[in-house]
């Protein structure tokens, strides 16, 4: 019996779906933070809002150096050419028509400086942009530490609930057998009742770090987040060097760069306030036409005369207050910013201790203990609650590494926002 090429093909399609793994394309995110952060980058419509406005204020600093467009005036005299006639609004049937067309100049310099101060707030503005994609980052980053954290201590809490569960049938087996109380078992069972609230209490917290890691991304609050499969590397004792981090701060942090360019707007407004003294120049040509020819021209010059001195004087002390107060808030957020640089890297170096000190020796102290506790209460030498304290002693020592390694990748996000950058 002949099969038909196309059955044929279509049976071979079949076995090789069964066998062939589905497809990573339509996967949810999440599996790495810097899935999240690509994420983000193309989607976010707080980043594009920012971009937007620091493009909006580029678009400003051509125009600011500009002239003024010109001016023409239309003057028709004697519409009636001296009553011999209806009103006319031709030009060449009224007494004579002047036309005026006149250019404003400003003084030399003032056009220059204008166009600086726009550049300078264009330049804010962009930085501006730079500092919400790294606020909105570091929100990323923490959240998605966050969500590790509650995932993993999910699993270690169902580790800890296999782990009860066989300690329960130890001590119901060794009650049955008359060799401890009834009271083990029921601690036992407390204990396990206990777990079994941590897991919804976690599963709660789940839930809401998914709905808040999917708004940050931009996505409904019911999208499906992949489980965090690993965390970023944390740079080495060597990389945290204060001072060094501290000139990369000021080199790159673009609080600080928005800080600078509006100290070189005040600069330049503050010299726009003095070039003000100087009078600006209307130039202006006007030639004039009686019936259909030109009779005469006129060339106009016209000055505005800055003799409001009271006026220039309080223009030019505000000029320098904004530039004073411009350099004050630098200072001031120089101060800040240095000051939680060093108190993050300090945070980030205490996890690692702990991290360390945990892994090294309290974990494998207590599951020493719990190993000896446990053959204890199995030949009776040692009570429940013994065993229990054991328990709880290498519970607490995996919950405090799991926190220890989160609490880094945070601070390692709050040392990445200040620097302006990733390390």
């Amino acid at each position: 019996m002949r099969t038909h090429p196309r059955v044929l093909a279509f049976i071979v399609g079949l076995a090789l779906a069964g066998v062939m793994p589905p497809a990573r394309a339509q996967s949810a995110p999440g599996r790495s933070v810097e899935e999240l952060l690509d994420l983000a980058r193309s989607t976010s419509p707080q980043l594009r809002a920012a971009q937007m406005e620091a493009a909006a204020a580029m678009e400003r600093v051509q125009p600011a150096g500009a002239l003024p467009d010109p001016m023409l005036k239309i003057e028709m005299m004697d519409l009636t050419n001296m009553g011999t006639s209806s009103v006319q609004l031709s030009p060449a049937n009224v007494g004579s028509t002047k036309y005026t067309l006149s250019q404003q100049l400003p003084f030399w310099g003032k056009r220059e400086l204008k166009r600086d101060i726009a550049n300078a707030e264009a330049q804010a503005a962009g930085q501006g942009a730079a500092d919400t994609w790294l606020e909105l980052s570091t929100l990323i980053k923490r959240s998605y530490a966050q969500y590790w954290q509650s995932v993993n201590t999910e699993r270690l809490t169902r580790e800890i609930g296999d782990l009860m569960d066989r300690l329960e049938k130890v001590a119901r087996s060794r009650y049955a057998s008359g060799l401890a109380a009834q009271q083990d078992v029921i601690r036992a069972q407390v204990e396990l009742t206990q777990i079994q609230q941590e897991l919804v209490t976690l599963d709660n917290d789940q839930r809401s770090m998914r709905a808040l890691i999917n708004g940050l991304v931009s996505r409904g609050p019911h999208e499906s987040i992949a489980e965090p499969e690993r965390l970023r590397k944390v740079p080495q004792p060597a990389a945290l060097e204060v001072d060094a981090l501290i000139d990369r701060l000021k080199a790159h942090n673009p609080q600080l760069a928005a800080e600078a360019a509006r100290i070189l707007g005040a600069e330049k407004g503050r010299e726009l306030a003095l070039r003000n003294r100087m009078p600006d120049v209307n130039v202006g040509i006007a030639p004039t036409q009686q019936g259909a020819r030109v009779s005469e021209w006129e060339l106009m010059l016209e000055f505005n005369l800055p003799i409001q001195f009271d006026t220039r004087r309080s223009q030019e002390r505000e000029a320098e207050r904004m530039l004073d107060a411009a350099h004050a808030r630098e200072e001031a957020l120089t101060h800040r910013v240095i000051g939680e640089l060093a108190g993050a890297v300090a945070a980030l170096e205490s996890s690692r201790r702990i991290e360390s000190l945990t892994e090294s020796t309290l974990l494998p102290q207590s599951e020493a203990t719990f190993q000896a506790a446990l053959a204890g209460y199995e030949n009776g030498r040692v009570d429940f609650a013994t065993l229990l304290d054991a328990q709880r002693a290498i519970r607490k020592a995996k919950q405090d590494l799991i926190r220890a390694r989160a609490d880094q990748q945070a601070r390692l996000a709050d040392i990445e926002r200040l620097l302006g950058e990733d390390l």
